[in-house]
Protein backbone atom coordinates (compact mmCIF):
# COMPACT_ATOMS: atom_id res chain seq x y z
CA UNK A 1 0.00 0.00 0.00
CA UNK A 2 1.32 3.26 -1.18
CA UNK A 3 2.20 5.67 1.92
CA UNK A 4 -0.27 8.18 2.98
CA UNK A 5 2.94 11.04 3.03
CA UNK A 6 1.29 13.67 5.95
CA UNK A 7 4.23 16.15 5.07
CA UNK A 8 2.49 19.42 3.91
CA UNK A 9 -0.90 17.87 4.86
CA UNK A 10 -3.19 19.59 7.49
CA UNK A 11 -4.47 17.39 10.36
CA UNK A 12 -7.39 18.72 12.59
CA UNK A 13 -7.06 16.93 15.92
CA UNK A 14 -10.12 17.60 18.64
CA UNK A 15 -9.08 16.87 22.06
CA UNK A 16 -5.42 17.96 21.30
CA UNK A 17 -4.36 18.73 24.68
CA UNK A 18 -5.13 15.78 26.51
CA UNK A 19 -2.64 13.22 26.95
CA UNK A 20 -3.08 11.48 23.55
CA UNK A 21 -3.61 14.37 21.96
CA UNK A 22 -0.42 16.53 23.16
CA UNK A 23 1.56 12.65 21.86
CA UNK A 24 -0.39 12.66 18.70
CA UNK A 25 -0.25 16.01 17.72
CA UNK A 26 4.04 16.00 18.48
CA UNK A 27 4.17 12.92 16.14
CA UNK A 28 1.95 14.02 13.35
CA UNK A 29 4.25 17.75 13.35
CA UNK A 30 7.26 15.76 13.32
CA UNK A 31 6.05 14.22 9.92
CA UNK A 32 5.99 17.32 8.33
CA UNK A 33 2.14 17.75 8.89
CA UNK A 34 0.01 21.44 9.79
CA UNK A 35 -2.07 21.12 13.18
CA UNK A 36 -5.52 22.70 13.53
CA UNK A 37 -5.28 21.69 17.05
CA UNK A 38 -9.18 21.78 18.47
CA UNK A 39 -9.87 22.20 22.51
CA UNK A 40 -12.35 23.18 24.72
CA UNK A 41 -9.57 24.98 26.79
CA UNK A 42 -8.89 27.36 23.36
CA UNK A 43 -6.05 29.40 25.46
CA UNK A 44 -3.86 25.54 25.81
CA UNK A 45 -4.85 24.79 22.41
CA UNK A 46 -3.02 27.88 21.25
CA UNK A 47 -0.15 27.59 24.16
CA UNK A 48 0.28 23.96 22.30
CA UNK A 49 0.45 25.33 18.63
CA UNK A 50 2.89 27.88 19.83
CA UNK A 51 5.27 24.59 21.17
CA UNK A 52 4.70 23.10 18.15
CA UNK A 53 6.22 25.93 15.76
CA UNK A 54 3.30 28.62 15.30
CA UNK A 55 0.93 29.65 13.19
CA UNK A 56 2.39 29.20 9.82
CA UNK A 57 2.59 24.98 11.13
CA UNK A 58 -0.07 25.21 14.03
CA UNK A 59 -3.05 26.90 15.04
CA UNK A 60 -5.23 26.54 18.21
CA UNK A 61 -9.19 26.61 18.31
CA UNK A 62 -11.53 26.58 21.06
CA UNK A 63 -14.30 23.80 20.57
CA UNK A 64 -16.78 21.82 22.22
CA UNK A 65 -17.62 18.54 20.10
CA UNK A 66 -20.73 18.90 21.39
CA UNK A 67 -21.73 21.90 19.52
CA UNK A 68 -22.13 21.13 15.60
CA UNK A 69 -21.78 24.98 14.61
CA UNK A 70 -18.89 25.78 16.74
CA UNK A 71 -16.92 22.56 14.97
CA UNK A 72 -17.58 23.95 11.72
CA UNK A 73 -16.75 27.09 12.16
CA UNK A 74 -13.35 25.92 13.15
CA UNK A 75 -12.91 23.31 10.67
CA UNK A 76 -13.90 26.41 8.08
CA UNK A 77 -11.41 28.72 9.54
CA UNK A 78 -8.60 26.17 9.89
CA UNK A 79 -8.92 24.80 5.95
CA UNK A 80 -9.32 28.77 5.03
CA UNK A 81 -6.49 29.11 7.08
CA UNK A 82 -3.71 26.15 5.94
CA UNK A 83 -5.40 26.03 2.26
CA UNK A 84 -6.68 22.56 2.59
CA UNK A 85 -7.68 20.16 5.21
CA UNK A 86 -6.87 16.16 5.01
CA UNK A 87 -7.55 14.49 7.82
CA UNK A 88 -9.53 14.85 10.79
CA UNK A 89 -8.97 13.13 14.06
CA UNK A 90 -11.70 12.36 16.42
CA UNK A 91 -10.05 12.25 19.56
CA UNK A 92 -12.04 14.12 22.52
CA UNK A 93 -13.11 11.33 25.16
CA UNK A 94 -14.19 10.88 29.08
CA UNK A 95 -15.02 8.00 30.82
CA UNK A 96 -16.93 7.01 34.13
CA UNK A 97 -16.69 4.56 36.39
CA UNK A 98 -20.30 3.75 37.82
CA UNK A 99 -23.19 0.88 37.52
CA UNK A 100 -26.30 1.58 35.29
CA UNK A 101 -28.14 1.02 38.64
CA UNK A 102 -26.75 4.10 40.16
CA UNK A 103 -24.73 6.34 37.52
CA UNK A 104 -26.18 9.94 37.70
CA UNK A 105 -28.17 9.89 33.99
CA UNK A 106 -26.44 13.38 33.24
CA UNK A 107 -22.94 11.17 33.92
CA UNK A 108 -23.75 9.11 31.56
CA UNK A 109 -25.26 11.09 29.16
CA UNK A 110 -22.06 13.30 29.02
CA UNK A 111 -19.65 10.39 27.77
CA UNK A 112 -22.70 9.49 24.91
CA UNK A 113 -22.64 13.21 23.81
CA UNK A 114 -19.02 13.46 24.04
CA UNK A 115 -17.71 9.84 22.85
CA UNK A 116 -20.47 8.84 19.95
CA UNK A 117 -21.97 12.17 19.02
CA UNK A 118 -19.00 14.18 19.41
CA UNK A 119 -17.20 11.89 16.79
CA UNK A 120 -20.30 12.33 14.56
CA UNK A 121 -20.11 16.48 15.12
CA UNK A 122 -16.53 16.18 13.86
CA UNK A 123 -16.92 13.95 10.73
CA UNK A 124 -19.92 16.34 10.16
CA UNK A 125 -18.16 19.12 10.59
CA UNK A 126 -14.85 17.96 8.24
CA UNK A 127 -16.11 15.99 5.66
CA UNK A 128 -16.83 18.83 3.09
CA UNK A 129 -13.00 19.91 3.22
CA UNK A 130 -11.91 16.28 3.50
CA UNK A 131 -13.84 15.41 0.63
CA UNK A 132 -12.35 18.18 -1.40
CA UNK A 133 -8.63 16.47 -0.78
CA UNK A 134 -9.96 13.22 -1.08
CA UNK A 135 -8.63 12.53 2.46
CA UNK A 136 -9.08 10.30 5.38
CA UNK A 137 -11.18 10.81 9.07
CA UNK A 138 -10.19 8.98 11.90
CA UNK A 139 -12.25 8.21 15.07
CA UNK A 140 -10.55 7.03 18.55
CA UNK A 141 -12.17 4.32 19.78
CA UNK A 142 -11.06 1.64 22.16
CA UNK A 143 -10.21 -1.92 22.66
CA UNK A 144 -13.65 -1.27 24.73
CA UNK A 145 -15.51 -1.97 21.13
CA UNK A 146 -14.74 -5.69 21.55
CA UNK A 147 -14.32 -6.06 25.56
CA UNK A 148 -16.92 -4.91 27.32
CA UNK A 149 -16.30 -4.25 30.89
CA UNK A 150 -18.74 -3.82 33.76
CA UNK A 151 -19.20 -0.18 35.51
CA UNK A 152 -18.40 0.95 31.81
CA UNK A 153 -21.32 1.00 30.35
CA UNK A 154 -21.54 4.73 28.72
CA UNK A 155 -18.01 4.39 27.54
CA UNK A 156 -18.02 0.71 26.10
CA UNK A 157 -21.03 1.71 24.48
CA UNK A 158 -19.65 5.18 22.98
CA UNK A 159 -16.46 2.95 21.73
CA UNK A 160 -18.59 0.23 20.11
CA UNK A 161 -20.63 2.79 18.48
CA UNK A 162 -17.72 4.52 17.17
CA UNK A 163 -16.78 1.43 15.50
CA UNK A 164 -19.96 0.78 14.05
CA UNK A 165 -20.12 4.15 12.76
CA UNK A 166 -16.90 4.20 11.23
CA UNK A 167 -17.93 1.05 9.17
CA UNK A 168 -20.81 2.52 8.07
CA UNK A 169 -19.53 6.01 6.90
CA UNK A 170 -16.83 4.37 5.31
CA UNK A 171 -19.72 2.52 2.55
CA UNK A 172 -21.17 6.43 2.34
CA UNK A 173 -17.84 8.10 0.92
CA UNK A 174 -15.57 5.66 -0.39
CA UNK A 175 -16.96 6.60 -3.78
CA UNK A 176 -15.48 9.79 -2.82
CA UNK A 177 -11.66 9.07 -2.70
CA UNK A 178 -12.50 9.60 1.28
CA UNK A 179 -11.20 7.00 3.67
CA UNK A 180 -12.51 6.23 7.52
CA UNK A 181 -10.85 4.38 10.03
CA UNK A 182 -11.31 3.46 13.82
CA UNK A 183 -8.03 2.68 16.27
CA UNK A 184 -8.45 0.66 18.93
CA UNK A 185 -5.81 0.82 21.18
CA UNK A 186 -5.85 -0.85 24.81
CA UNK A 187 -4.92 0.62 28.02
CA UNK A 188 -2.20 3.07 28.23
CA UNK A 189 -1.04 5.87 30.35
CA UNK A 190 -2.93 9.10 30.78
CA UNK A 191 -4.29 11.86 32.73
CA UNK A 192 -7.67 9.78 31.88
CA UNK A 193 -6.09 6.39 32.63
CA UNK A 194 -4.70 7.96 35.69
CA UNK A 195 -8.63 9.14 36.90
CA UNK A 196 -9.53 5.33 36.44
CA UNK A 197 -6.76 3.37 38.21
CA UNK A 198 -6.62 6.00 41.65
CA UNK A 199 -10.58 5.68 41.46
CA UNK A 200 -11.68 2.68 44.13
CA UNK A 201 -14.03 1.43 41.99
CA UNK A 202 -11.82 1.30 39.08
CA UNK A 203 -8.97 0.05 40.75
CA UNK A 204 -10.69 -2.58 42.52
CA UNK A 205 -11.83 -3.27 38.91
CA UNK A 206 -8.57 -3.18 37.06
CA UNK A 207 -5.61 -3.61 40.02
CA UNK A 208 -4.20 -0.93 38.81
CA UNK A 209 -3.41 -1.94 34.97
CA UNK A 210 0.17 -3.04 36.11
CA UNK A 211 -0.07 -6.53 35.18
CA UNK A 212 -2.17 -9.44 33.24
CA UNK A 213 -4.61 -9.08 31.22
CA UNK A 214 -4.74 -5.29 31.65
CA UNK A 215 -1.56 -4.33 32.09
CA UNK A 216 -1.11 -0.93 30.03
CA UNK A 217 0.84 -0.63 26.67
CA UNK A 218 3.84 2.23 26.55
CA UNK A 219 1.62 5.34 25.08
CA UNK A 220 4.61 5.47 22.38
CA UNK A 221 3.37 2.26 20.83
CA UNK A 222 -0.01 3.63 20.76
CA UNK A 223 0.81 6.92 18.72
CA UNK A 224 3.21 4.66 16.39
CA UNK A 225 0.29 2.71 15.76
CA UNK A 226 -2.04 5.22 15.23
CA UNK A 227 0.25 7.74 13.05
CA UNK A 228 0.70 4.37 11.18
CA UNK A 229 -2.93 4.01 10.70
CA UNK A 230 -3.44 7.55 9.46
CA UNK A 231 0.03 6.89 6.86
CA UNK A 232 -2.11 3.40 5.76
CA UNK A 233 -5.23 5.47 5.65
CA UNK A 234 -6.40 2.10 7.59
CA UNK A 235 -9.78 1.22 7.78
CA UNK A 236 -9.22 -0.31 11.15
CA UNK A 237 -5.98 0.28 13.58
CA UNK A 238 -5.58 -2.42 16.54
CA UNK A 239 -2.54 -1.75 19.15
CA UNK A 240 -0.49 -3.64 19.95
CA UNK A 241 -1.38 -5.57 17.09
CA UNK A 242 -1.19 -8.83 19.01
CA UNK A 243 -4.74 -7.99 19.77
CA UNK A 244 -5.97 -8.38 16.00
CA UNK A 245 -7.00 -11.72 16.52
CA UNK A 246 -9.37 -10.56 19.40
CA UNK A 247 -11.04 -7.43 17.79
CA UNK A 248 -11.63 -9.86 14.59
CA UNK A 249 -13.67 -12.18 16.84
CA UNK A 250 -15.43 -10.62 19.77
CA UNK A 251 -17.77 -12.74 19.81
CA UNK A 252 -15.29 -15.59 20.58
CA UNK A 253 -13.06 -14.55 23.03
CA UNK A 254 -15.42 -12.53 25.44
CA UNK A 255 -16.91 -15.31 27.25
CA UNK A 256 -13.51 -16.12 28.06
CA UNK A 257 -12.38 -12.64 28.55
CA UNK A 258 -15.01 -12.06 31.03
CA UNK A 259 -14.58 -15.48 33.08
CA UNK A 260 -10.67 -14.81 33.33
CA UNK A 261 -11.08 -10.89 33.48
CA UNK A 262 -14.38 -9.86 35.25
CA UNK A 263 -14.33 -12.30 38.13
CA UNK A 264 -17.59 -12.46 40.19
CA UNK A 265 -16.29 -11.63 43.36
CA UNK A 266 -14.20 -8.50 41.38
CA UNK A 267 -16.79 -7.66 39.81
CA UNK A 268 -18.96 -7.04 43.19
CA UNK A 269 -16.33 -5.13 45.40
CA UNK A 270 -15.59 -2.72 42.30
CA UNK A 271 -19.53 -2.18 42.39
CA UNK A 272 -19.68 -1.23 46.07
CA UNK A 273 -17.14 0.66 45.67
CA UNK A 274 -18.42 3.09 42.85
CA UNK A 275 -19.95 6.77 43.07
CA UNK A 276 -23.11 7.70 41.57
CA UNK A 277 -21.10 10.74 39.61
CA UNK A 278 -19.27 8.62 37.94
CA UNK A 279 -16.04 9.48 39.85
CA UNK A 280 -14.90 9.83 43.80
CA UNK A 281 -12.75 12.42 43.32
CA UNK A 282 -15.15 16.19 42.85
CA UNK A 283 -11.89 17.45 40.61
CA UNK A 284 -11.75 14.58 38.49
CA UNK A 285 -15.30 14.65 37.75
CA UNK A 286 -14.80 18.26 36.76
CA UNK A 287 -12.16 17.04 34.69
CA UNK A 288 -14.00 14.50 32.66
CA UNK A 289 -16.37 17.34 31.79
CA UNK A 290 -14.27 18.41 29.52
CA UNK A 291 -13.85 16.06 27.05
CA UNK A 292 -9.88 15.77 26.83
CA UNK A 293 -7.53 12.86 27.84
Amino acid sequence: MTRYDLAGRTVALTGSTGGLGIALANALRERGGNLALLDLDAEAAQVQAEKLGGDTVARGWGVDVRDLAGLQTAMHEAAAHFGRLDVAVAGAGIDTMAPLATIDPAAYERVIDINLNGVWRTFRAALPHIEAQRGYLLAISSMAAFVHSPLQISYTASKAGVWAMCDSLRLEVRHLGVGVGSAHPTFFRTPMMDDVTADPAGHALWGGNSKGLWKMVPLEKVIAGIVRGIERRADRVVVPRSLTLTANAPGLFRPVLERVGFRPQTVQRALGLASASGWHDPAVHERHQAGSR
